[in-house]
């Protein structure tokens, strides 16, 4: 079975959407700052976070003020994805969700950033 993937929209001090993906026993975690990109040549710069445990895959509600992310979190997009290569850090994955559908790149830079894009949509 393919592993899950999750983008959440995060309300809290300033809008951004959580990628995560289902790897190794977590889920890895990027911060998008502006809305993950479902038309190929669309960059964005993804900040990694900490790992988060696998049930909050379905998370949705209310983080209350006061805690870490306080905010409202919803769903965006999930579903599977498959890893098509791993260079380094460097990940290739064909993303099976609702909105993200296509072949995206996670690309290493410095510190915590990376960029996201998607090079492919499904049938191209």
């Amino acid at each position: 079975m393919s592993p899950r993937f999750v983008v959440h929209r995060h309300d809290a001090s300033r809008l951004h959407w959580d990628l995560r993906l289902e790897r190794e026993g977590v889920l890895k975690s990027w911060a998008v700052p502006k809305e993950p990109p479902v038309a190929p040549g669309v960059k964005r710069l993804a900040v990694e976070v900490e790992d988060h445990d696998l049930d909050h895959i379905d998370f949705e509600g209310e983080i209350p003020e006061g805690e870490y992310g306080a905010g409202t979190v919803e769903i965006w997009d999930d579903g599977m994805y498959d890893l098509l290569s791993e260079h380094g850090r460097r990940l290739k994955l064909a993303l099976r969700g609702r909105r993200l559908r296509g072949e995206y790149v996670l690309v290493p830079l410095e510190g915590k950033n990376w960029l996201f894009f998607r090079t492919k949509g499904k049938g191209e």
